[in-house]
C-alpha cells in the first residue's frame, strides 16, 4: 500500500500515553487509530454518522479486522491513517487501512463492516444510497452541493441549522438571531449527497458596492471539513457576480482563524455582539 491509494487521510501525533515500555507505539492503539481514521472518514463523505445511520434504519458493526505490522511508531510521531472501501457484499463493506509516517508503511488492515439492525444486530442489505454516495467519493466526485436562494425556498432549512448552532449550541436569544433581513438577503445552503442540509450562510448589501456575509453556520458533525469553507466561496463568487468590490463579515473570535485562510484581514478591535467576542473582517473581489 502507498500513501497515493487513498483518498482520505486522517493525520495525528503519537501522544506519550500510547506507547509502550520499549519505546514503541502499543500495538492495540493501532485499532484506535483506525476507528480514528474511519470516524474521519464519514465526515469526509459529508455524512453525521448517528444522523445518517438513522435515516438508513441502521448501523455498522466491525466483523473482522486483521492488521499487519510492519514497523513501529515511537513517541510523538506523526502520522497519517488511509482509510478506502475496497468492495461491497450484500451487507458487507470491506476496508483497507493503513499508518504511514511519511512515506514508510507501518502498518496495514483489512476490515469489514456489516449493516444491520441497531437493536437485534441481524445483518441487513447495504442501501444502495450508502453504495453510491461511497463510490462516488472514492471516484473523485464532490459529496455536497452549495445552492444559493431566497428565503422562501432555503429558510427551512438554514433556519434549521441556525437554530441549532446560534440558538441551542450558543445560547444566542432567539430574538437577536431572527431579522428582517432574512426576507431579502440571499442565502447558501449545503446539502450532502442524501439531501441532508449541513451548513448554511447569507449575504445582503452592506453600503453600495460592499457585500455583507453573515449567519454563517456548519453543523457540529461536519465541523473541521471544507464545507463551510465551500459555503463562504459559494456566497463571495455570488457578491463578485453581482458587481461588489469588497466583502464584509463579524467573525467570531473563535473563527477567525477560518476566515484568515480564505484571504480575509482584520479591520478594527474586537467587540462583542450577543455576548460573544467578533471581530471586522474585510476581503476585496
Amino acid at each position: 500500500m502507498k500513501r497515493t491509494d487513498f483518498r482520505y487521510l486522517e493525520t495525528l501525533r503519537v501522544r506519550w500515553v500510547e506507547i509502550d515500555a520499549q519505546g514503541i507505539v502499543f500495538n492495540g492503539h493501532y485499532l484506535t487509530y483506525l476507528d480514528t481514521a474511519m470516524s474521519g472518514y464519514w465526515r469526509a463523505l459529508a455524512l453525521p454518522y448517528a444522523d445518517t445511520m438513522k435515516q438508513l434504519g441502521g448501523d455498522l458493526f466491525v466483523r473482522r479486522a486483521a492488521l499487519d505490522y510492519l514497523g513501529s511508531a515511537r513517541y510523538d510521531d506523526r502520522l497519517d491513517i488511509g482509510v478506502r472501501c475496497r468492495e461491497f457484499g450484500n451487507s458487507s463493506m470491506k476496508v483497507d487501512a493503513a499508518v504511514f509516517r511519511g512515506e514508510q508503511l507501518l502498518v496495514q488492515a483489512d476490515m469489514i463492516y456489516v449493516f444491520a439492525d441497531a437493536v437485534a444486530q441481524t445483518p441487513q442489505r447495504l442501501p444502495d444510497a450508502l453504495r453510491d454516495v461511497v463510490n462516488g467519493f472514492e471516484a473523485g466526485q464532490p459529496v455536497i452541493d452549495v445552492g444559493i436562494g431566497h428565503w422562501q425556498e432555503l429558510g427551512d432549512a438554514a433556519g434549521a441549522i441556525r437554530r441549532q448552532v446560534f440558538i441551542e449550541e450558543q445560547g444566542i436569544p432567539a430574538d437577536m438571531e431572527w431579522d428582517a433581513a432574512d426576507a431579502s438577503c440571499l442565502h447558501a445552503l449545503a446539502r450532502n449527497r442524501f439531501g441532508m442540509p449541513l451548513a448554511t450562510g447569507r449575504m445582503l448589501e452592506h453600503v453600495p458596492g460592499v457585500a455583507k456575509i453573515g449567519r454563517m453556520a456548519v453543523l457540529r458533525p461536519m465541523r473541521g471539513t471544507q464545507i463551510g469553507r465551500q459555503v463562504l466561496d459559494a456566497l463571495m463568487a455570488e457578491a463578485k457576480q453581482q458587481g461588489y468590490r469588497e466583502v464584509l463579515l463579524h467573525a467570531q473570535l473563535s473563527a477567525e482563524n477560518f476566515y484568515l485562510r480564505a484571504g480575509f484581514q482584520r479591520r478594527g478591535a474586537s467587540f462583542e455582539e450577543a455576548g460573544i467576542g467578533h471581530v471586522e473582517m474585510v476581503r476585496a473581489l
